[in-house]
């Protein structure tokens, strides 16, 4: 948790953001900044989706904070959920994508393309010709199974590990209280 605390960005500097402001009454209520047995889990979710599907960074954490007001998911989760893609998985994201998408909807996309385009090294023209033929359908088809069936699993674990916290947060106060009581008893019976 403190990690997610230091590295989403503070609820000042969101809203001070030039594309946040005009939303930011909205974006300041604090059940969005909350850690609640409901926003964690859908701050997770909304997270996993936007950072998986949404592959453009910066925009990614303002999308969640927007997409969090009509959902009530939890925007510094959301944020952190976000990092899952970063330049070091998103070639991985990418690639299946595409496969997933050619595989799933017979899209006729070409993912060895892809891999010989990373390994030497495609210049941004050549990108953006394999996005814009037959790879753009098959990988955003797969980029929307993905990051949908990710954001349903992070919800589901998210809940678990959240009433899980809560037990263990439970037991531990219950635990120290007995402690509390059998000190006080045993202490007060007179040494014989």
């Amino acid at each position: 948790m403190n990690w997610i605390r230091r590295n989403s960005p503070t609820r000042e500097e969101l809203l001070a953001s030039r594309f946040v402001k005009p939303f930011a009454h909205r974006v300041a209520h604090s059940h969005l900044w909350r850690f609640t047995r409901t926003s964690v889990p859908r701050g997770t979710a909304l997270g996993l989706f936007v950072g998986i599907f949404f592959l453009i960074p910066g925009i990614q954490i303002l999308g969640v904070a927007l997409l969090a007001l009509p959902v009530r998911a939890n925007i510094p989760i959301g944020a952190a959920m976000t990092f899952l893609s970063n330049p070091v998985t998103t070639p991985f994201i990418i690639l299946a994508s595409v496969w997933l998408g050619d595989w799933l909807f017979g899209l006729q996309a070409n993912s060895a393309t892809f891999s010989a385009m990373i390994e030497h090294g495609a210049s941004a023209g050549e990108w953006a010709r394999w996005v814009f033929s037959d790879a753009a359908p098959a990988m955003m088809a797969g980029l929307l199974v993905i990051s949908v069936g990710t954001a349903a699993i992070g919800y589901v674990l998210a809940s678990i590990f959240w009433d899980n916290w809560i037990r263990l947060r439970w037991r531990r106060k219950l635990q120290r209280a007995r402690d509390q009581r059998h000190e006080a008893s045993t202490s007060d019976t007179p040494a014989g």
